[in-house]
């Protein structure tokens, strides 16, 4: 591993500072369960590491019936899965975090990381996609907006510049009458990269049972997390019943071009698929209320 320097401050301005100062040298250590193994494992640029846990506002997880939920982009994942306002209102957001690495990991990975760390396979992106959350940044210019799916360029890399920190993950206060769900595939329970994943929303009418709206976030299947208009828009207008739920699992299935790799096989991911996304969105439908 090569040398770096360490530092922790303690405010976003002090980090933002730091990072314009060091011109794409520096990295951001929240959980470290990511940025360690590639320090180590590669030959890194990195200059300075800079420590946000002490950063309140990175830490805190919020929630108002007008704004919604703020995830800091610090808070680890046993925090969320203990917060009883995840849990009743969001509770695919407990899907993806009870599953990211074992109980150890979860005590040090955030959402934020597992974010900023853009691999196709995140499942806090495949959660945070299908609620359709928006990533609140903050640099050197000031603070910008972006949604989710907008995140993200290749795998590993995202739209954050040199000297910009993701602050918060920001989601819509839930519609009444809606349910979400995250599902994945890997061999083992636990510790390991999901082959699969689908993150399923839905919002329906209580008097015709109509389908208002949908987004399905497929992980795993293509270089960056996919938001599938294409089953989104059949699914509207339609009931949730099973013949419409098969349909869209086929759609999805058609949708992507995955490859094969030491995971899986692109023909395993498409099975994989089509089955997620069936039983994601019978846990999107078991859900609404």
């Amino acid at each position: 591993m090569k040398d770096f320097t360490y530092v922790s401050p303690s405010s976003i301005g002090e980090v933002v500072g730091l990072l314009s100062e060091n011109e794409g040298c520096a990295a951001l250590l929240a959980g470290g369960t990511d940025l360690l193994v590639q320090l180590r494992n590669t030959n890194s640029d990195v200059d300075v590491v800079i420590d946000v846990k002490k950063i309140s506002q990175l830490n805190d997880i919020s929630y108002d019936v007008d704004n919604g939920l703020s995830v800091g982009a610090a808070v680890p994942c046993s925090q969320i899965y203990q917060s009883d306002i995840i849990l009743e209102k969001y509770p695919i957001i407990i899907d993806a975090a009870s599953i990211i690495g074992g109980k150890a990991i979860q005590n040090r990975a955030s959402f934020g990381g597992n974010v900023c760390n853009s691999s196709p396979s995140g499942d806090a992106i495949g959660a945070m996609m299908a609620l359709g959350a928006t990533c609140e940044i903050v640099g050197s210019n000031g603070v910008r907006t972006v949604p989710i799916n907008e995140f993200f360029i290749a795998p590993g890399k995202n739209i954050l510049m040199t000297d910009e920190i993701l602050v918060a993950l920001k989601v819509p206060p839930p519609k009444q009458y809606s349910g979400s769900g995250y599902i994945r595939f890997t061999p083992r329970a636990e510790m390991d990269i999901a082959v699969a994943g689908v993150g399923s929303y839905l919002e329906v009418d209580r008097k015709s049972d109509q389908i208002l709206s949908a987004r399905i976030a497929l992980v795993a299947v293509a270089p960056t997390p996919v938001l599938s208009t294409s089953v989104a828009q059949m699914l509207i207008g339609n009931t949730p019943i099973e013949n419409t739920i098969q349909m869209a699992a086929s759609l999805a299935q058609e949708s992507i071009s995955p490859i094969t790799d030491v995971r899986g096989t692109a023909a395993q991911r498409k099975h994989l698929i089509g089955v997620l996304t069936k039983r994601s969105l019978n846990l999107a439908v078991s859900r609404v209320k």
